[in-house]
Formats: structure tokens, sequence, C-alpha cells
């Protein structure tokens, strides 16, 4: 009897279904407004990577990242070793899906890649390297961007402390940051003056 209880509670535990990601190309019409004439990239140099990710409320889900095709087997990489780390991410939606407005998708706290757009720093307008699709932006709520006094997305003035670490938070020693850094990404949040917590892009961008 106590064997056959054994066999069913094995039969009735949830199984962690295994990480995938699949890769496809992306049409002019399906970039939406995240991409327009004068662009540095064309879509046909982008590949939309859907994979398999943990949700802040403990459950397997399926999103999608715009990327560059040179930066795909990175992002499978990473994303990989942040599912086996059970690493939370809020939500993963394509910023097509907030109609290329990145402060919709900071304020949705959507992890987002390609988005066709000037970096938003002083200076002369520069392509992001998120134009390029070599860019990731991760749980933004939870890992601001601080430029001056601003605090974006705003509701991120509440993980300003980041001292203490909190789910979803990108800290120096913690498994965001190694898993990027492991693939030679760049980490905005070692950047002195305007450090952008969320951010991480490929070093050849």
């Amino acid at each position: 009897m106590r064997l056959l209880a054994l066999v069913l509670l094995a039969a009735s535990s949830p199984q962690a279904p295994p990480f995938a990601a699949t890769v496809s190309r992306v049409t002019r019409a399906e970039l939406g407004a995240s991409w327009h004439a004068g662009c540095p990239v064309a879509p046909a140099a982008l590949r939309r990577v859907r994979l398999t990710y943990w949700g802040f409320d403990g459950a397997a889900r399926t999103g999608a990242l715009v990327v560059n095709a040179d930066a795909v087997p990175d992002v499978k990489r990473i994303f990989a070793r942040l599912y086996a780390g059970r690493f939370p991410i809020r939500r993963m939606r394509t910023i097509d899906a907030f109609g290329g407005s990145d402060d919709r998708s900071m304020a949705a706290d959507n992890t987002s890649a390609f988005n066709c757009r000037y970096a938003v720093a002083q200076g002369p307008p520069h392509w992001s390297a998120h134009a390029y699709g070599r860019a990731i932006d991760v749980n933004p709520v939870e890992n601001p961007y601080l430029e001056g006094r601003r605090v974006l997305p705003p509701a991120g003035r509440a993980f300003l402390d980041r001292t203490r670490a909190r789910r979803g938070m990108a800290v120096g020693r913690g498994l965001l940051v190694r898993s990027f850094e492991a693939s030679g990404w760049e980490w905005g949040g070692r950047w002195a003056g305007s450090p952008d917590y969320q951010h991480f892009q490929a070093r050849r961008s």
C-alpha cells in the first residue's frame, strides 16, 4: 500500500516543463510600431525567439523577444540559465504590443528587446542598442533606469535601494547579471552616473 501511495503521489506531482526556445523570422507587419523606415536594421536581420520563463507566480510561461539574428545563440543560452535557476520574470511581450512605447512597456514591468528608438541619454541623438536588436531590458520596475533625478519607470522608485535584494532584481553577484555577463553582455547597472539596472546589451553593439 505504501509503495502504491508513493507511485500515485509521484504521478500527481506536476513536473516542470523543460526549457524551450523556438526561433522564427519576423515581417515588417509583425514588428508594428517598433520598426519604421530609416531604422539601422531591416526586419530580415531580426528574429522572434519564443521561450519559456518563470513568472512571479511560480508558473512556467511562454514569452517572446525580438532580437538580432546574431544575438539568438546568446539569448537562448542566457534564458536557459535563468529558467534552470527559476529566476522570475514579470512578463515578456514584444514591444509592438505596447505600440512601440518604451514607457508603456516599462510601466507594465515588461521584459523586451528590439525597439527602433534613440537611446535615452544626454547629448546628440543616437540609436539605442535596442534599435539593433542587441539589448534586453529585464523587469524594468524592479530594475529602474536612473537619469539624474528621473526614475524610469516611476514605479521603480520602490527599488532604488539596491542593497536589499528582492525577487526579480538585478544584483551584481546574482543569477541574472551572471547569466548575461557569462555570455559577454554588458550590464547597465555598472554604468557610473546613470545606472540602468534593467539593461543588458551585447558588447559588440
